[in-house]
């Protein structure tokens, strides 16, 4: 499942791209040699039946699936009949060059707005936006948020407020804000009347290289009831006689609110130099039991934590989110933008040290979570691929010699100077670029790796 997706999510967004570059170079009058998806042997090849005057392209499908080229007619890779030079790329005025090479970038965001579309005329279940309790001592315990708060609206002023559709979309509102100040309007677990909470400017030290803006103000996540789940057998839950289904009330007197609260109790024993006993009251049946837990330590990066060997929580709450075809349109615009504008600022902040670079992610984890969005439904999977493929169409605009942006670069120095660079400079980063990629996807894999715990 996970590597089919894979292949497919690879397939689409290389094969937009390479379109882009095929149909404006078909535009500009420009011959096109071979239109292939993978690298390498050609495992299918054919040609059109209908081609364009003056076309006649072999297009490919290749042995190799992690890329692919369009091969244009140009003097600079091999002799050009003469009937054929006016068709050639490198005899193409400076807009037409630059046009063919910005083509492909530009086709992965406008693939991004479609897909994005798509998701929000179909419609799907996102998971409601009612909070599990915030961190102690955060920015959003100390605004007055508390478990089982459900935000209703939100806004950079209380005289802005928007409405909140989902917890993904409260989350992703979130992080557009930065630093900057936020108000919500809650309604608390059971009650009836909202109420409007202010969380105050952040300094500009709170987000850390590991956290976001999100993490910085105290949100944990989805409120779910404290139910534990499969319990696994000779597992410290286990031996304490806990069952599926229950609801832990209390542990060492302690009010457990939700599911994160008992996840942070858990983890927390871990830290003391023997296990910690914990008194636990779990109500099951109607009836309220008392059972003596031990977790078990277990060793989680540089830092100890505790765990009890059961899944900890119920299902979040979903709610119904679609939009009609104008404000699908309009919200998938406004995204693809957002998410355009986040990325150039991760990439920004990587760059300057500001995020840490265990934040770079490669080809396993894009089919890990392609598996994974595929078997949440179809339109998490179209969301997968447009946030793929608008990181696709940044990243080939970043000026990195290799790149449709290093290429874009060129073509700049030669308007400002009226020649091209030369073929020695040309060639020497070519190969500085091809070496920062080659470094970057080694370090990425490498993350990929350590995040998937494939290492001992």
């Amino acid at each position: 499942m996970t590597l089919l997706a894979f292949l497919l999510a690879l397939g689409v967004l290389i094969t937009v791209h390479e379109w882009g570059h095929y149909r404006v170079a078909v535009a500009c009058g420009v011959k096109v040699l071979t239109f292939s998806i993978g690298f390498g042997q050609p495992l299918l090849r054919w040609k059109s039946r209908r081609p364009h005057a003056g076309q006649d392209t072999e297009f490919c499908i290749s042995l190799i699936p992690l890329g692919g080229y369009v091969k244009m007619l140009d003097e600079n890779e091999a002799e050009v009949a003469p009937q054929d030079v006016a068709m050639a790329f490198n005899r193409q005025p400076l807009w037409a060059r630059a046009a063919i090479v910005s083509a492909g970038p530009l086709a992965n965001l406008l693939l991004a707005v479609c897909l994005y579309a798509a998701t929000f005329w179909i419609g799907q279940h996102e998971t409601q936006a009612t909070l599990s309790a915030p961190v102690v001592g955060s920015v959003a315990e100390a605004a007055g948020l508390r478990s089982g708060d459900t935000v209703l609206r939100a806004g950079e002023s209380a005289d802005a407020l928007q409405e909140t559709a989902s917890l993904d979309a409260l989350r992703w509102w979130m992080l557009q804000q930065d630093t900057a100040p936020v108000y919500l309007e809650v309604q608390p677990l059971g009650k009836q009347t909202p109420h409007v909470l202010h969380l105050p400017e952040l300094s500009a030290d709170a987000i850390s290289k590991d956290s976001n803006a999100w993490q910085a103000r105290g949100f944990t996540g989805a409120w779910s009831r404290a139910v534990l789940g499969e319990v696994q057998k000779e597992l410290p839950a286990h031996k304490a006689s806990l069952q599926r289904g229950d609801e832990v009330l209390r542990i060492d007197g302690r009010v457990v609110s939700d599911a994160s609260a008992l996840r942070a109790l858990v983890r927390a024993s871990g830290q003391h130099q023997l296990p910690a006993l914990q008194i636990w009251d779990v109500s099951r049946d109607g009836h309220v039991l008392q059972f003596e837990v031990t977790p078990e330590q277990t060793v989680e990066g540089d830092h100890f934590i505790g765990r009890i060997g059961a899944q900890v929580g119920e299902p979040p709450r979903k709610v119904w989110v679609q939009y009609g075809a104008f404000d699908g349109l309009s919200k998938a615009i406004s995204k693809t933008w957002e998410v355009m504008v986040m990325t150039l600022d991760m990439l920004g902040r990587l760059l300057t040290g500001h995020a840490s670079l265990d934040n770079l992610s490669g080809p396993l984890t894009m089919a890990d979570y392609a598996g994974r969005s595929a078997s949440l439904g179809l339109g998490a999977y179209l969301s997968y691929l447009a946030l793929v493929s608008i990181s696709l169409g940044v990243f080939n605009l970043l000026p990195l010699p290799v790149l449709d942006g290093g290429h874009l670069l060129y073509y700049l120095y030669e308007a400002c100077t009226g020649h091209p660079p030369s073929p020695q400079w040309l060639d020497a980063m070519q190969r500085a670029g091809l070496a920062v990629l080659v470094a970057l996807m080694v370090f990425s894999i490498f993350n990929d790796v350590v995040r998937l715990g494939w290492l001992p």
